[in-house]
């Protein structure tokens, strides 16, 4: 998230990717705050291939934010990291990891009293506190590490996609058999292990009543359903998928700080070219996979990311192309007024983040108007924009009085043990 830095000490590339990213990645959890928990990883469940505006929100998100934004917010940290860590003004390994201590309490505030259990502080804390020994290394060798962890997290993907088509032709062939004790147990074994994978991704329609009844309730019952989720994506869901997929970005951001090329020591030829190639080949995986998984009709296994081999690659490539077009914007002054309330935008970003899941609740839980469930996946995106309105009018207006954002106020007031003036 944001970092602490003083306001005459920021970088304003930093800054502005940073308000990109925490816009942008409300177009991903918008779905989660807004429909049932199956929508979130399968579109499917909401969404046909006859075409129609939730069709297109999908594959126009799927196709510019997924995963590149979530990327984002990776990469900055892992700057923010060598920032904060290391130069002149280097905070000790006792500050640091306080600082990650309490990032990791705003998380599970996040995850549990919010009501978002798709919360990401959590694992960035964690993360925070692995990079902290490599804050010296080289930029090569971290590259090379983030590669071998792209490498064997997309290898680990490849592998449960055939596992998982494996099971899900073995149920198949159980259902048509003509004798289906006669065949393999471990072909049964298999076709068990499909359904209940094909269970917990699209429970049954009572299930998915008991949640639309318990989210829209009142905040005691979202927040009873919430703890289930919330335990299963800390205890399962983060250490196997999304720790690997913030780990490998943050990686890659601390080497591109390194390089000056999350500084603003790009040239414009230069940022021009990253930009080009980084959106053009995520922008050419990511039709690929869109292509894909309408073509198989949305099946659970054309749209579940963390089965498909190419995700890393395409979603990588979106993000440093963003990175690209957003570090040539800056310079050359283009949409200028913008991109400085972009920046405040990032300057707030811990508060903003969170107020994202203040609104939801407020928006779509039994804690205020209850509409989970009640808007399509396209009715949603008015909801996004409204709230990115707010925030890039708030921001700049919130920064013109105050040096730092509420929570950064006490983000900074926690790590320090003072309080900062204004």
């Amino acid at each position: 998230m944001g970092d602490i830095t003083p306001t005459n000490e920021r970088i304003q590339l930093l800054d502005t990717l940073r308000g990109f990213g925490v816009l942008g990645i409300l177009l991903m959890n918008i779905t989660a705050f807004g429909l049932l928990s199956p929508a979130y990883s399968f579109a499917g469940f909401d969404v046909s291939v006859d075409g129609g505006a939730n069709l297109w929100a999908w594959m126009l998100v799927e196709l510019f934010g997924e995963g590149s934004m979530r990327g984002m917010f990776s990469l900055l940290f892992g700057a923010g990291v060598v920032l904060f860590t290391t130069g002149d003004n280097a905070k000790s390994a006792a500050t640091h990891y306080r600082r990650m201590f309490f990032l990791l309490l705003f998380g599970l505030f996040d995850a549990y009293v919010l009501l978002w259990f798709g919360d990401i502080l959590v694992c960035y804390a964690l993360c925070g506190a692995m990079l902290y020994p490599l804050r010296h290394w080289r930029p090569r060798s971290l590259i090379i590490v983030a590669i071998v962890v792209g490498t064997l997290s997309s290898l680990s993907y490849v592998f449960l996609h055939f596992a998982l088509d494996y099971a899900h032709q073995a149920a198949i062939e159980l259902v048509n058999a003509t004798d289906p004790e006669a065949l393999d147990p471990a072909l049964k074994t298999a076709a068990d292990g499909w359904r209940s994978f094909q269970a917990d991704m699209v429970p049954a329609s009572e299930i998915l009543a008991e949640e639309q009844h318990a989210r829209a309730g009142s905040y005691i019952s979202a927040f009873a359903w919430n703890v289930s989720q919330t335990n299963d994506m800390l205890l399962f869901v983060m250490p196997f998928f999304i720790l690997w997929d913030a780990l490998l970005m943050m990686l890659l951001g601390m080497a591109l700080f390194k390089l000056d090329v999350l500084r603003g020591g790009l040239s414009a030829p230069a940022a021009i070219r990253m930009a080009l190639l980084g959106l053009g080949l995520g922008l050419a995986m990511n039709s690929w996979e869109v292509y894909r998984a309408v073509a198989a009709d949305l099946s659970l296994l054309s749209v579940f990311a963390q089965v498909n081999g190419s995700y890393h690659l395409g979603r990588g490539a979106m993000t440093l192309g963003y990175v690209g077009l957003l570090a040539w914007l800056l310079q050359s002054g283009l949409w200028s007024g913008l991109l400085s309330r972009l920046a405040a935008v990032g300057r707030m970003a811990l508060s903003n983040y969170l107020l994202h899941s203040v609104l939801a609740m407020l928006i779509f839980t039994g804690a205020g108007l209850g509409l989970v469930g009640q808007l399509s996946r396209a009715q949603l995106y008015p909801v996004v924009l409204a709230i990115w309105l707010l925030q890039l009018w708030l921001s700049p207006w919130w920064l013109a009085r105050y040096r730092f954002g509420p929570l950064e106020y006490l983000w900074r007031t926690l790590t320090y043990g003072r309080v900062p003036g204004r």
